[in-house]
């Protein structure tokens, strides 16, 4: 089983892009929060089938760290 963190940006049009930090380029979409992460698994999973595919080392959340920065904004 492989974990990875996705993150979900609410756009201003309506809808939900995801991004997924750890695999790089890989970034799909859904008109509500459920179908977003629907369509992150899917794409997540495509996305190692395709690295599968071409040999390629499939990168992992292992010893990553999360934080959280809060900056103030001048503007």
């Amino acid at each position: 089983m492989l974990n990875y963190r996705i993150m979900l940006r609410k756009e201003p049009e309506g809808g939900y892009t995801v991004t997924v930090s750890t695999l790089a380029g890989c970034i799909t979409y859904g008109e509500n929060v459920d179908e977003a992460i629907s369509n992150a698994r899917e794409a997540i999973e495509l996305y190692i089938e395709s690295l599968k595919e071409h040999g390629e080392d499939i990168p992992t959340e292992e010893g990553t760290l999360e934080y959280i920065l809060t900056i103030r904004s001048n503007a």
